[in-house]
């Protein structure tokens, strides 16, 4: 008997269901484990993923209440008491805490007077290129002074010239020391220029600003105005 065509189109559509389904169930049979796996690898990544954002996390968090623990017992004159925990930290800490460990290493072998260990330690920090780098110039100034009296005058100026310029966060820091290792070799307008550079940038502290004023004078530069001007506005 023939089809009529609302017929033929229910039957048509009926085929068409029956092969989705067909093809469906195939699909399944051949890659439905693998997709399972695969989602299941897919989760289980996810997971550890957030996992180890809260280790991080917490991990860090720990280690700053170490870290400001052995502040507080720096400050309380018990440095043998901080000294492990620092020496901990500059081992295994998160980068940032391992480069503020190292700073306080270095910063308690100037105490003792021990002025080439502390180098040594500013020098890994400057080396660091895991650093931000305000915090590796930082160190870097620090291990330049000290070693002030040791190096050369070139190789301050060499060293530190980089950070010695307008703009710059290090700059009255840097710029010092670079001024004076060119007063070393007779280069003062060289100097004076640096100094005058100090006395008129903005931020500078007030008593480097002011040895800056002081210096520039006393080679020629007037700086006194500028400098004034900028504090008065």
């Amino acid at each position: 008997m023939a089809l009529t065509p609302q017929n033929n189109e229910a039957f048509l559509r009926e085929v068409d269901e029956e092969l989705r389904r067909d093809q469906l169930r195939e699909f399944w049979t051949k890659r439905g484990i693998l997709l399972i796996a695969v989602l299941a690898i897919a989760l289980a990544a996810f997971g550890g993923w957030l996992y180890w954002q809260h280790h991080k996390t917490s991990q860090a968090a720990a280690q700053g209440e170490r870290f400001s623990a052995a502040l507080d017992d720096v400050g309380a004159g018990a440095r043998d008491k901080a000294a492990p925990v620092f020496a901990e930290l500059a081992k295994e800490g998160t980068p940032g805490y391992r480069a503020m460990a190292k700073m306080m290493q270095a910063d308690l072998a100037l105490e003792r007077g021990e002025l080439p260990a502390a180098a040594a330690i500013f020098g890994e920090i400057a080396a660091d290129t895991t650093l931000p780098q305000p915090i590796r110039d930082l160190a870097l100034i620090r291990q330049t002074a000290a070693q002030f009296d040791t190096l050369k005058p070139e190789q301050v100026i060499q060293r530190l010239k980089p950070l010695a310029v307008k703009g710059n966060p290090w700059l009255g820091s840097a710029g010092e020391m670079v001024a004076i290792a060119h007063l070393k070799l007779n280069q003062t307008r060289e100097a004076g220029a640096i100094f005058q550079l100090i006395a008129q940038e903005e931020g500078v502290p007030d008593t480097l600003r002011s040895r800056a004023v002081q210096m520039a004078g006393v080679l020629g530069v007037d700086a006194v105005d500028q400098s004034e001007d900028k504090q008065a506005q």
